[in-house]
């Protein structure tokens, strides 16, 4: 791939579904750019549950016009791979995976200098869209960082006939704990409220309250993890500490943005609870001038906010104020 040395109009970070769907805007507009991806290819779906069906439809994640097919009304992980995978070979899309962004200068002129693990761009204007998934919220216990204790859950297959715990009641956790059961695990879960979270999906809720109501998966409500053992976890409950046998704790905590990353790059943030990024709610442009925030970035910590279906458009109005800016 040939990048010219001349400013691009358009530096995207971030090769997820909003990244990609940017690139989309800026080459039907014409505009010279480039995304630029630290992992794979939607990286963040590359990481998600290796079976993991999307709770929104086909048709909300289409990006382009490309369609979306899958098997079912709701695709899974290996259909949405496959998906914007072909978007960008149907697009030809510029985009660079494997290369970290570093940090950024912005110059007398006005342009900014993206530094990488592998180059230097100049680009006039910039979109951020790194979206949350890689940064997990850790429950910053004694032994969190022991082998055992995972923040990202893959399959239920290295749990078969192990004692696990499950940390969360949102639907990523009502998931894993289901899975891990339904494979053989002994599954214990740890719920910091006093019931499964509001919000699970239908069909996800009734079979998880089954399953604790008759035991098959114990729960402690309104308790929290004190401390994780190499071969045992102890639990702050209601009923005073309880020490439990363990193998592995999943702690399905929820993630955030990288705040380090986007600190380094000059992004601020408002003194609220959520922390969420200085911006213009219109044109989407940051404390930066010509950086624009795109996907649940937005959001800050409330990532339930934001998702693929309901961002979009942000390639739209990110890229319609880069081709009407003066410079």
């Amino acid at each position: 791939m040939q990048i010219p040395n001349s400013p691009l109009d358009l530096l995207i970070i971030g090769a997820g579904p909003t990244g990609l769907a940017i690139a989309i805007e800026a080459e039907k507009a014409g505009l010279s750019y480039l995304v630029l991806e630290k992992g794979v290819l939607v990286n963040s779906i590359f990481r998600f549950p290796t079976n993991m069906t999307f709770f929104s439809t086909s048709l909300n994640l289409e990006i382009g016009g490309v369609p979306f097919i899958s098997h079912t009304d709701k695709p899974t992980r290996r259909e949405a791979l496959e998906y914007y995978r072909r978007t960008l070979e149907s697009w030809k899309l510029k985009v660079k995976t494997y290369e970290p962004v570093l940090g950024m200068e912005r110059r007398n002129d006005g342009i900014y200098e993206v530094k990488t693990t592998k180059s230097s761009y100049p680009a006039r204007h910039i979109a951020i869209a790194t979206g949350f998934y890689d940064v997990p919220r850790l429950m910053n216990v004694l032994g969190e960082d022991l082998p055992k204790v995972k923040h990202f859950y893959d399959e239920a297959h290295p749990y078969v006939g192990q004692r696990v715990l499950v940390v969360g009641a949102a639907n990523s956790a009502c998931d894993v704990a289901l899975e891990t059961f339904y494979k053989g695990a002994d599954v214990t879960m740890c719920i910091r409220e006093d019931g499964i979270y509001e919000k699970v999906k239908y069909w996800i809720r009734p079979n998880i309250e089954n399953r604790i109501k008759e035991g098959s998966i114990r729960a402690f409500f309104n308790s929290q993890v004190k401390e994780i053992r190499p071969h045992e976890v102890v639990l702050s409950t209601p009923d005073g500490e309880v020490t439990l046998e363990n193998d592995f704790v999943l702690a399905m905590t929820g993630y955030q943005p990288d705040y380090v990353f986007l600190e380094k790059l000059g992004i601020e943030f408002q003194d609220d609870e959520n922390r969420t990024p200085v911006m213009n709610e219109e044109t989407f442009e940051s404390n930066l001038p010509g950086v624009y925030l795109a996907g649940v970035v937005q959001a800050g910590m409330n990532t339930s906010k934001l998702f693929i279906e309901n961002t979009r458009h942000h390639g739209e109005v990110i890229v319609r104020e880069v081709v009407n800016s003066p410079t």
